[in-house]
């Protein structure tokens, strides 16, 4: 059975109806009292968040035994053709890591980059060189804690495929580097179809019994292909329940971050599927 950290991505909504305006900490101490135990928290336009508030937040989460962790903002490409636009990147990377090791997150996840003009094997180059810049950053700031993860993308015109995302950061072998899978992300791409237990045995393969940070939403058929807009996990696409079913047999830590538009109400019907299948939310009963 696996040991599961599960939660929002972001504040929960019931949060925001109890208290219009509800911030981090009211999300945190939210997730607790609903019976979750992780939430990532959202920098995705810009990182507004001081580091004194970062900090309060983490010893909140501390106290109610939430694990967190970060989105960095969405405006990051590290394969940009413009040089401003990769110093930018690593600016926002630099700051969502700060406040990241300041509030005690596990993980700061990020979308690398867009192929553009330096099409997949030079993307790969061009992050590659850009998380090594930001390896140098973190020794010098003196970040020990939090993970830089590099997010698997939904888009073929992103860099961020399964395997080249596993591959580079195996590649990199540097312990706060990790690979995050998005399984709603692996379907996109997958044309509509996902194997859990295969991605499960590839993660076993590059990273043995690493823990893993993932995120979980369905996806929307439109004009043709599957595209990254967030749906209810009622939609099934994918299915959550057979990754319940195979998590039941595998002896590993996981971070299940849901990102569907109904956060932490989708976040516990999860968790029904999860204890179904005898896994174990670490810290709840």
């Amino acid at each position: 059975m696996a040991r599961v950290y599960l939660g929002p991505a972001g504040i929960p909504i019931g949060a925001k109806e109890r208290k219009r305006s509800a911030g981090t900490i009211d999300g945190i101490r939210y997730v607790s009292e609903v019976g979750l135990n992780a939430m990532e928290v959202e920098f995705v336009q810009g990182v507004r968040m001081t580091r004194e508030a970062a900090q309060e937040a983490g010893e909140v989460a501390r106290e109610l035994g939430v694990r967190l962790s970060v989105h960095a903002p969405y405006f990051i490409n590290l394969c940009s053709e413009e040089r401003d636009k990769v110093e930018a990147s690593l600016t926002r990377l630099q700051e969502s890591l700060d406040r990241g090791e300041a509030m005690g997150a596990t993980v700061v996840v990020f979308h690398p980059a867009y192929y553009g003009k330096l099409g997949p094997e030079g993307c790969y180059n061009a992050v590659k060189d850009g998380v090594l810049r930001i390896i140098d950053w973190m020794k010098e700031n003196d970040i020990k804690n939090v993970k830089l993860g590099l997010e698997v993308m939904a888009r073929k015109s992103q860099f961020g495929g399964l395997e080249e995302t596993f591959r580079l950061v195996k590649e990199i072998n540097h312990p706060q580097v990790v690979a995050v899978i998005d399984w709603g992300h692996v379907f996109a791409r997958n044309g509509g179809s996902i194997d859990y237990r295969a991605v499960l045995n590839m993660w076993r393969e590059y990273f043995g019994d690493q823990p893993m940070h993932t995120h979980f939403t369905c996806v929307k058929y439109r004009k043709g292909e599957w595209v990254d807009e967030h749906e209810p996990i009622d939609t099934n696409n994918p299915p959550f329940e057979p990754l319940a079913r195979e998590l039941g047999s595998e002896d590993i830590e996981i971070t299940i971050i849901n990102e569907s538009p109904l956060l932490e109400k989708d976040a516990l019907k999860m968790k029904e599927m999860l204890l179904k299948y005898n896994n174990v939310l670490v810290g709840l009963h």
